[in-house]
């Protein structure tokens, strides 16, 4: 009979056959049998030898260490958490030049706006110390392509959201949140480049929400005055940039689902999504962080306070460039993407743009930084 050559044999672990061993195996072959696994090219036998290494000890150690280097995200993620409470000094050494891993987890949601899939996720990031005790995170968003506004098929759409148009992005770092007012008191603080800042602007006041009444120029201002800072250029997200990194990789209207609830996202009372269901509104911001994330482990991407972009207006996407630059026109008013707490779900929706003049002052409207240089120079050699 002739054997089936799919069917995993029990020396493949030992000999280094063609077939990969069931990954909860138990693997012969001590030491080597380990290093064949983490050499194997599915992804999940990689994961499940990790913990086998730390059976044999020093060499072990060092096949974690390695493996910090994996092209997968789930094997870098597993080998850090095997690594991060060890106390030798090579671990210390290594991790402290490695971005740590947050976790958090991932909602989907039905047309009723009903819970259908909840999945754990984590990506790594790197604190930005802005002094007197407050800091700002900033999430690793990898490069991709994604089409670029809505299909005629969504409903709420607007004429300036087409045509829908591939763009490729370049890897880059965002805020976790819409910048706080924590966060814009400290960078106020700073010398001044361009523009002086009120360090306190916001209609509704606290801490942990997000920062509004903020024109664009001040907008950038906090930009180069946090440059200035670290030596890394920080700069407002092209629109391009904003939808692929809100999006994270969906196609639906809002990266939830097809449809938002207040338990997802802080938008206006009065109006409902597809088929959603009324509930608690807030008729106000709320503290970063407060709603569900998306794939990217970005909070309040839709809702809360519109966020400027650092494109100008343009009537639609003829001629849009297609690898994520900024686009500037003749026009005054700049962009916002996102929604706010003030608006409808319509507004909120992943592709929806927003003309806005860049002079005034308006309780919904906030920002999030990005940075591109960073990616380069910190990232590079630790993911």
């Amino acid at each position: 009979m002739t054997e089936n050559p799919n069917r995993p044999r029990e020396y493949d672990a030992v000999l280094g056959g063609q077939n990969p061993p069931p990954i909860d195996a138990a693997v012969l072959g001590g030491l080597q049998g380990v290093k064949r696994r983490l050499a194997n090219p599915e992804v999940e036998v990689r994961v499940a030898a990790l913990s086998d290494a730390l059976k044999y000890g020093e060499a072990g150690l060092d096949l974690i260490i390695k493996a910090l280097q994996d092209e997968s995200k789930l094997v870098k993620f597993t080998s850090y958490s095997l690594l991060k409470d060890r106390t030798e000094p090579k671990v210390k050494q290594k991790l402290d030049k490695f971005l740590p891993f947050c976790e958090f987890d991932v909602i989907v949601v039905n047309k009723f706006g009903q819970e259908i899939s909840c999945h754990h996720q984590f990506n790594q990031y790197f604190t930005e110390d802005l002094g007197n005790s407050v800091f700002m995170e900033m999430l690793l968003i990898p490069g991709g392509s994604f089409l670029m506004g809505s299909p005629e098929t969504e409903a709420e759409r607007q004429s300036y959201e087409s045509p829908q148009h591939k763009v490729k992005i370049s890897s880059f770092c965002m805020g976790k949140y819409p910048v706080t007012q924590a966060q814009w008191k400290a960078v106020a603080a700073l010398p001044q480049v361009n523009i002086s800042l009120n360090p306190d602007p916001s209609c509704f006041k606290g801490a942990n929400l997000p920062v509004e009444q903020v024109l664009w120029e001040e907008a950038v201002e906090f930009c180069a005055r946090l440059s200035q800072k670290t030596g890394y250029t920080y700069r407002l997200p092209s629109e391009a940039e904003w939808e692929y990194a809100c999006r994270a990789g969906t196609t639906t209207p809002f990266h939830f689902g097809e449809t938002i609830t207040p338990e997802l996202v802080n938008y206006k009372q009065g109006e409902t999504s597809t088929s959603e269901a009324q509930s608690t509104f807030h008729n106000k911001t709320t503290p970063v962080g407060s709603f569900p994330p998306n794939s990217f482990g970005l909070y309040d991407m839709h809702g809360n306070v519109f966020e400027w972009c650092a494109d100008y207006w343009h009537d639609n996407y003829e001629g849009a460039p297609s690898d994520g630059s900024v686009w500037k026109s003749n026009d005054p008013k700049k962009l916002l993407r996102g929604g706010s707490w003030a608006y409808y779900p319509r507004v909120c929706r992943s592709a929806f743009r927003f003309r806005s003049d860049a002079r005034q002052r308006y309780p919904v409207t906030g920002f999030r930084v990005v940075c591109v240089a960073a990616w380069n120079d910190i990232v590079s050699g630790c993911v």
